[in-house]
């Protein structure tokens, strides 16, 4: 997966000046978009969008110091104007185009990403493959924004606001693997951006139909990898993730396919500080195997 990050950093600089078609590059370096966009932004920290843009920013600011005319840089890097340019100009390098040609800078580069290979995984990764057939998620579903770090406090608020008969009751539906109440984490954005919206729905695993008041994901036959973990919650659990994309991934002969994520809570403190989760990821093989 290192190469295909780098050799995707290198047709950015490439198409700096066009629009990047992520699926085409996907396509040419034999995986999905959806895993590339989200191995770039687990391993890099930023989108890959993120990174494209101030790429050209960077890239601007040279131009416009060299004395190229406000207008031709704008249309180079795809802006229609030069009002709409000099927003995005100014949300990379804290300053308009015309304070840098005028002195310069200040400027914030983004240098060229090299990504590499580094010695790590002292510590074994507690996970197993599970083969599902069909089967559904169902319960009680709202849209929130991203946290990466610490509680989700819209989350927070949805399961809060549920009754506790509703939890009574999906228990009483769970009857496939994953077992119990579950977190499941829909429709995330590939590059994993801080804020973008996603699907959170509290609910359960079933093997068969699903009550007509629940909110339901239909989730089709296929592969996941299991990842248990322990200890402070949700700290631990987002470190597994974490640790999915930058140790895991590049470590197996699979990929992060498309499809919901979900949580498991096996055992917890009463105050929930702590707690044993499973953290399933749909998965499919990285190539076709014999």
């Amino acid at each position: 997966m290192i190469s295909e990050l780098n050799r995707l950093v290198d047709l950015v600089e490439e198409r700096l000046a066009d629009d990047l078609d992520v699926p085409a590059v996907a396509r040419e370096l034999a995986t999905t978009e959806d895993h590339l966009r989200r191995m770039f932004s687990a391993l890099s920290g930023m989108p890959l969008s993120e990174y494209v843009r101030r790429r050209r920013m960077t890239v601007a600011a040279s131009d416009l110091v060299g004395g190229a005319d406000l207008l031709t840089v704008a249309i180079r890097y795809g802006y229609g104007s030069t009002e709409a340019f000099a927003r995005a100009f100014r949300s990379v390098h804290a300053a308009g185009p015309a304070d840098v040609r005028r002195d310069g800078g200040p400027l914030r580069s983004q240098p060229i990403l090299r990504f590499r290979l580094t010695v790590e995984g002292n510590t074994p990764m507690d996970t197993r493959i599970v083969d599902k057939p069909a089967f559904r998620l169902v319960g009680h579903a709202v849209r929130v924004p991203l946290v990466h770090e610490g509680p989700n406090p819209h989350i927070q608020r949805h399961v809060a606001s549920l009754a506790p008969e509703d939890h009574a009751r999906l228990k009483e539906l769970s009857d496939v693997e994953p077992a119990g109440i579950l977190a499941v984490s829909a429709d995330v954005d590939p590059d994993r951006a801080e804020g973008t919206e996603l699907t959170y729905l509290h609910g359960v695993a079933v093997g068969g139909d699903a009550p007509d008041d629940l909110d339901v994901i239909e989730v089709p036959a296929g592969t996941w990898v299991v990842f248990r973990t322990h200890g402070r919650y949700p700290q631990a659990l987002q470190q597994a993730w974490a640790d999915a994309a930058t140790q895991w991934f590049p470590a197996n002969p699979w990929r992060w396919a498309s499809g919901p994520e979900i949580v498991a809570v096996l055992e917890r403190a009463e105050d929930l500080s702590t707690a044993t989760t499973e953290l399933w990821l749909p998965v499919e093989p990285a190539q076709s195997r014999p």
